[in-house]
């Protein structure tokens, strides 16, 4: 029978998840064993999750984790700029997707209906379908006969081609102060909002369809949307994910809170403890905001205020995106305040490139105009810029989550509290209703204008195109797969991201790890008896002269056609007693041109200061593979190929990454 529990009481079975049971078991934990090779103890009084609405207990369950991996930014045709309006998918698709089910998909025939049908390569644990809160209703309206705004001018344009509906609609969430378009939404919006009733709650019928509340536990569905703001055609974005069934009536959207803490003041309003709501959100794509993601924005300058935005952003946005098809996000080399060697992988699939002049195309209001324009990229030196979403304009060290993380340490110290404590994971963004489309050798595109190989090839509108990739997956480590796990292992910071391939990541640090864990059966739950995981904080040592010790293990993708694992990498950041940022990426294990279906090392830090705020995470990285365009490139004829397949200008193959979200010191 279902039970309806806020704190679950029931008795916990370790059994097998999902999937490859011994790369399962190996990750999880499952067959731990203490020094007398006995399974260590588990809790039986009550589970270590908060069921907040009814469903059953899931029949897979450890206290050492399950690794799960899932999309949790996913366009349909909901989205008003959504290649998924050409085919027609629909939330309820993109779960099936999801779920590894075939839907209609490119190509295309004569009549513009969709002649091909794509399916995943594997299913994915979980799902949230990120559609545009923006204009549900707008869309809706411009789109269905007979509504009150279908004949207006705005809407018989917006109609005569989908580039030039997104555009237009686009042009509202590019300003400071966006409002509602008047003709089709009334002088007071509200017909706008009265349309968009019908589709949110299209969205959130389909998540609870697809949501498996049974003991099986088999998928888990988010009811969620996207809040898209672009101000000076910066990327400002943030996916809205919601724990359960019980939502706000409708979207908080950019046009109601035009910047980040007004978004959570009005969701803490509409999204009620009282009423079983709870909520967090997910940066993405800081690598196109000109500096819009540093902290504080629009808000009293002064220490009291600076103190309540960092504590709401801890709660509310703990975690953020580092890698999606429009770029990476981990790094960039350059930046003048952060001391430390270049980084060649931060160039893995970037956009953004300190001092090398970037061409773009600037398209008019009504997609009817477009001029090019060729600037060198600077540093924002203290100012906002603008264009990132051209893939232009001036770039920040809180663009990246890198630097990111170190200007939140240094406001730390100034302040007393982090508001850049972010954990990491990675989404596709598909606007193609594809979660989880990944694999290099068989993309298909997830945005208009990347239905076809040629059509791939080219440059494209916000980093589309050839500037584009397939995106990447979000990896939790829950204690089973139910809404309420893998959203508190959000809460936790207990994720990681990876650029696509099923890379299973695990990181704790401590300061008495054995140096020979590595060797032992029970190294997870050593790690989790004697340190911290990946997302949290490590407290000060009583001795003074402690070391902090890092235990870090990665499996590689358990998929028959994976890559080998290249090397472990640990990524250092500290702020030092002056206030200098320094960043440090340090081999620890493989980086010996073997193949490695697993790496594995404790590694000490002796150059530790325990008087320096500082960071660690953790990056896996796999042998090189051909890119995608390699791939598009040999599906066409010699003479069709364009100059991209052999010019050198875009490289050959790809590393394939990992990243676990960090663990932090901060001196007390």
């Amino acid at each position: 029978m279902p039970v309806k529990v806020f704190l679950a009481a029931v008795a916990a079975t370790v059994l097998i998840a999902c999937g490859d049971k011994q790369a399962v078991d190996d990750a999880a934990g499952t067959a731990d064993s203490d020094s007398t090779g006995s399974l260590p103890a588990l809790s039986t009084s009550k589970r270590m999750v908060s069921y907040t609405q009814e469903r059953e207990p899931c029949d897979h369950y450890t206290e050492h984790r399950l690794p799960l991996f899932g999309d949790v930014h996913v366009h349909t045709s909901l989205s008003f700029d959504a290649a998924a309006n050409t085919i027609g998918a629909t939330p309820t698709d993109a779960n099936r997707f999801a779920q590894g089910e075939a839907i209609d998909f490119w190509p295309l025939s004569e009549q513009g209906e969709p002649a091909g049908r794509f399916q995943i390569d594997r299913p994915l644990d979980f799902l949230a379908v990120t559609d545009h809160g923006e204009f549900l209703g707008e869309r809706r309206l411009c789109r269905e006969v007979g509504s009150p705004s279908y004949d207006t001018a705005f809407c018989q344009s917006y109609r005569s081609s989908e580039r030039q509906g997104m555009l237009m609609l686009g042009q509202v969430i590019t300003t400071e102060t966006p409002s509602r378009v008047a003709d089709i939404c009334g002088e007071n919006g509200e017909l706008c909002r009265e349309y968009a009733a019908g589709p949110w709650q299209t969205l959130a019928a389909a998540a609870k369809q697809a949501n498996d509340t049974s003991s099986a536990c088999e998928f888990s569905s988010f009811v969620a949307y996207e809040y898209t703001g672009t101000p000076g055609t910066s990327n400002y974005h943030r996916n809205v994910i919601f724990r359960n069934d019980s939502i706000p009536e409708l979207p908080v959207s950019y046009i109601d809170a035009p910047y980040d803490s007004a978004l959570w003041e009005k969701l803490d309003a509409e999204c009620t403890t009282e009423a079983g709501c709870d909520y967090l959100t997910i940066p993405h794509n800081s690598n196109l905001a000109n500096g819009r993601m540093a902290p504080y924005m629009r808000i009293d300058q002064n220490l009291a205020s600076k103190q309540a935005y960092a504590q709401k952003r801890q709660r509310r946005e703990p975690i953020m995106e580092i890698f999606q098809h429009k770029g990476n996000s981990e790094c960039i080399n350059g930046l003048s305040s952060v001391l430390g060697q270049p980084d060649e992988l931060c160039e893995v699939e970037g956009v953004r490139f300190i001092g090398r002049e970037e061409s773009y195309i600037e398209v008019s209001a009504d997609g009817l105009n477009t001029a090019p324009i060729q600037e060198v990229t600077k540093e924002c030196e203290g100012e906002i810029g603008a264009n990132g979403m051209l893939g232009a304009g001036c770039v920040d060290a809180t663009d990246y989550y890198r630097s990111g993380l170190l200007v939140g340490m240094a406001e730390a110290n100034e302040t007393g509290f982090n508001p850049i404590k972010l954990g990491a994971i990675a989404a596709t963004d598909t606007h193609a209703a594809s979660p989880g489309a990944v694999k290099e050798d068989d993309w298909r595109g997830h945005v208009s204008l990347e239905s076809t190989a040629q059509e791939r090839l080219q440059p494209g509108l916000l980093t589309s195109g050839i500037d584009g990739n397939p995106g990447g997956l979000a990896g939790v480590w829950a204690v089973e797969n139910s809404r309420d796990a893998i959203f508190e292992a959000m809460q936790r910071r207990e994720v990681f991201g990876t650029t696509g391939p099923r890379i299973l990541p695990r990181f704790f640090a401590g300061w008495d790890f054995d140096a020979s864990l590595c060797d032992s059966e029970n190294l997870v739950a050593s790690g989790y008896q004697n340190g911290v995981p990946m997302g949290g904080d490590l407290s000060s040592s009583t001795a003074s002269n402690d070391k902090p010790t890092l235990l870090a293990s990665v499996q590689r993708d358990s998929g028959s056609d994976s890559t080998a694992l290249q090397k472990l990498q640990l990524v250092k950041g500290w702020v030092d007693g002056e206030g200098r940022l320094h960043s440090q990426v340090i081999d620890i294990a493989g980086a010996d041109g073997k193949e490695h279906n697993s790496l594995c090392a404790v590694y000490r830090d002796e150059a530790f200061n325990p008087a320096f705020a500082t960071y660690y995470y953790l990056r896996a990285v796999e042998h090189p593979v051909a890119r995608w365009s390699v791939h598009d490139c040999e599906s066409l004829p010699e003479a069709e190929r364009p100059a991209v397949c052999s010019d050198g200008s875009y490289p050959d193959t790809i590393q394939e990454m990992a990243w676990t979200s960090p663990v932090w010191y901060q001196p007390k």
